[in-house]
């Protein structure tokens, strides 16, 4: 049995040469280079197309290549007998971190509005907010979720975090269901969506919610596109209830050249790289669900399809 890799990705190459530097003695190989369909066992996977794995009848556990498993467990043809199993990395909620805090102080600091200001030559000194200022709202307290509150908890914002359950003890203020919903957004000057898509979860970014927030308010889209309703955001922008967005993830990637995401002056737009995987620091939990998957032992980070992470 060998590692296949079922994706695109343009680093594939790096993540070949991780996992054989875990374990040079497991075959790690494309899709491609496939030469009997009922060999395939374990598969390491990013957006493959729906229906893809009933070709592959063998195999018996599927693991994303991010943290996001929404384009596993929403394809209705995959086969239930499947295990599907997820990476949860440090490296990767502490990419996140950064990046959020980049973004949030970016806000604060006002940037990109002195940077617009320096394309026309317009030297005008504008007050700036102070961390002790803001409230930040964590929608989603997972691993990565619960990692960012800690993190900017410790760092001096004000943090509440929102969650579909009650879950742990947690250093920042906690609430949980949709009865807690309107508060928790009530006192968010910055929303920070971090939730798993799921039926529950697809477009609880919506004209609703988002006026729930206080005006002036700033949304961070780091979750998935299908979060979004993108008509309500641009809505709300143009109304001046919300300050801006920034928007990480979109319902369909790459964004299309049309969509008014890319020209309104309010939306900050990166091509989903908030935090990217390093095959380096997560080929040994690969390998080792690997070698579980021989053994028939039970599997690391499984996940529940039900819930839908």
């Amino acid at each position: 049995m060998a590692i296949v890799i079922f994706s695109d990705i343009e680093n594939i190459d790096q993540w070949i040469d991780a996992l054989k530097k875990e374990d040079p003695s497991v075959d790690v190989i494309h899709r491609e280079e496939i030469k009997d369909n009922t060999f395939v066992e374990f598969a390491l996977t990013w957006n493959y197309p729906h229906g893809l794995f009933r070709e592959y009848p063998s195999v018996k556990t599927i693991m994303s290549m991010g943290a996001g498993v929404d384009h596993l467990v929403n394809d209705p043809l995959l086969p239930e007998n499947i295990n599907i199993v997820r990476i949860i990395d440090p490296t990767l909620s502490q990419d996140m971190f950064e990046f959020t805090l980049a973004v949030i102080m970016n806000r604060l600091r006002m940037l990109t509005h002195f940077h617009e200001n320096q394309r026309q030559k317009i030297w005008k000194r504008k007050r700036y907010r102070r961390i002790s200022d803001i409230s930040i709202g964590v929608m989603g307290t997972g691993v990565i979720g619960n990692h960012i509150a800690t993190q900017l908890h410790k760092t001096g914002f004000r943090v509440s975090g929102w969650s579909r359950t009650r879950g742990g003890s947690v250093p920042y203020n906690k609430l949980h269901g949709p009865f807690q919903l309107d508060d928790f957004l009530r006192n968010t000057d910055i929303l920070i969506c971090l939730l798993p898509l799921t039926p529950a979860t697809e477009g609880i970014l919506n004209r609703k919610n988002l006026e729930t927030l206080p005006h002036g308010s700033w949304l961070i889209n780091l979750g998935r596109g299908g979060h979004l309703v993108d008509g309500d955001l641009i809505e709300l922008l143009d109304s001046n209830h919300l300050a801006g967005a920034s928007l990480d993830v979109f319902r369909e990637e790459p964004l299309p050249a049309d969509h008014p995401f890319w020209s309104h002056p309010d939306i900050n737009i990166t091509p989903h790289i908030a935090s990217l995987p390093d095959p380096w620091s997560v080929a040994p939990q690969i390998m080792e669900n690997y070698r579980r998957t021989l053994d028939n032992r039970p599997l690391i980070n499984v996940v529940d399809r039900k819930r839908g992470y």
